[in-house]
């Protein structure tokens, strides 16, 4: 049977995500709650989301929610766990999902720069145009002024016989 995912939270006390979902062919909304136990304030939120993903007991309701939304809702139960209030722990997150364009990725670690990749692939899946889109162009032109001066690197100074 397949779910259709409406809202999905979190509650503090006792820690649970909860869902608010559709069977599909059916009107009536359905609520479950998916108890979170082991969670501490040292936990890996990324790990934490996964292993309710990948739950069998709730793979099937949990198709619909994005592993990215299930971070976010572990990351607000870790920041009310530390002491953190809701707005503080929202802040965090958003400043989490800026990206810095003049930030050097060569220096990340691999979970910070899969991170970034994927915020990285969600904007671009926001942003990009489809062929069923009202504004999508198939062929655009673009002239680029000619009399502009072009800058050179050293780089491509030298020869090309130099492998």
């Amino acid at each position: 049977m397949a779910y259709d995912a409406n809202k999905c939270g979190i509650r503090f006390q006792p820690p649970a995500v909860i869902l608010i979902y559709k069977e599909q062919g059916k009107d009536k909304d359905r609520q479950r709650i998916m108890p979170i136990r082991n969670f501490s304030k040292f936990s890996d939120c990324t790990r934490a989301a996964e292993q309710l993903k990948n739950n069998p007991r709730h793979k099937q309701y949990l198709e619909g929610v994005s592993l990215q939304q299930l971070e976010k809702l572990f990351t607000v139960l870790k920041g009310h766990l530390q002491g953190q209030t809701l707005a503080e722990s929202l802040q965090k997150i958003q400043q989490e999902a800026v990206l810095d364009p003049d930030e050097d990725l060569n220096k990340l670690d691999d979970k910070e720069l899969s991170k970034r990749k994927s915020l990285m692939d969600e904007l671009f899946e926001k942003n990009r145009k489809k062929k069923d889109d009202p504004e999508f162009v198939y062929d655009i032109e673009v002239e680029f002024p000619q009399d502009a001066q072009l800058e050179s690197c050293g780089w491509d100074d030298g020869s090309d016989n130099e492998f």
